[in-house]
């Protein structure tokens, strides 16, 4: 298998783990089912179920274990991504690959906004200077 497949099945993967327990959930669950069942009623049906389990495992990961069971579920959905596209003839890997990285895309777009709340209180500035980037909220409490 190639880099390149490698690393799209890598990113079909984690976009499973990524988006389980966000809003993309069932979209991302069900392009995976129709991927991975191939226009087979009944395979797409138990990659669902499958993709549910993950979902539940994940989940109830207690806390300490999060991200043992997050890498483990990434790399059980990697190892079946990664078969679909060595079954495959050499013009539907390329669609499949399309899809995987559409799936990345998804998930990575569902994430909840990474927020950094930096507090103050106190601190004097005398001709300070704050660099960074993103989005910044500043709120002066002078009265405390």
């Amino acid at each position: 298998m190639t880099e390149a497949l490698t690393v799209a099945a890598a990113a079909g993967g984690g976009a499973i783990v990524q988006a389980a327990g966000t809003d993309a959930w069932n979209g991302i669950r069900d392009a995976a089912a129709r991927m991975l069942g191939r226009s087979e009623v009944q395979r797409e049906q138990a990659e669902s179920e499958r993709l549910d389990r993950t979902r539940a495992v994940l989940e109830a990961a207690e806390e300490g274990e999060v991200e043992r069971v997050q890498a483990a579920q990434a790399a059980v959905w990697q190892t079946r991504f990664e078969a679909l596209l060595e079954e495959l003839p050499d013009s539907g890997r390329q669609q499949v690959v399309s899809e995987l990285e559409h799936l990345a895309a998804l998930a990575r777009a569902a994430r909840p906004a990474e927020t950094v709340h930096n507090d103050f209180r106190g601190a004097r500035f005398d001709r300070s200077q704050v660099q960074g980037s993103g989005t910044m909220t500043v709120t002066n409490n002078y009265a405390e």
